[in-house]
């Protein structure tokens, strides 16, 4: 199993990046799909996530109506479209999965991780 986060890199404050999450020797419509971050010096922070089977997704409150999360299941990818970044979200993402639509961004519950790819917001 391996999940691949790739679209980070440097951005101005304002600007956008969409990250995207690939799957190989999994079938990530089967599974929710989680964003986390890590910014330097800090825990690992729950970003988003959406359901498998009924798409939810849900946000944290500090990138709630900037962020997106969307999956194309035929193209066993997950995306993150993120909007009006700050220096702030700043972080490694990562991307994650879970049998549990129930986990939230809960990470413990997350089963399969993987690498993480580096975001960074001027000011």
């Amino acid at each position: 199993v391996q999940l691949q986060a790739s679209g980070g890199g440097l951005v101005q404050a304002g600007g956008s990046l969409r990250l995207s999450c690939a799957g190989s020797g999994i079938t990530l419509a089967y599974y929710a799909i989680g964003w986390f971050r890590q910014a330097p010096g800090k825990g690992r922070e729950g970003v988003s996530m959406i359901h498998t089977s009924d798409g939810v997704a849900m946000y944290a409150h500090s990138v709630k109506g900037r962020f997106t999360v969307s999956r194309d299941d035929a193209k066993n990818t997950v995306s993150l479209q993120m909007n009006s970044l700050k220096p702030e979200d700043t972080a490694v993402y990562f991307c994650a999965v879970t049998h549990r639509n129930s986990a939230a961004t809960t990470a413990s519950l997350y089963d399969y991780w993987g690498q993480g790819t580096l975001v960074t917001v001027s000011s």
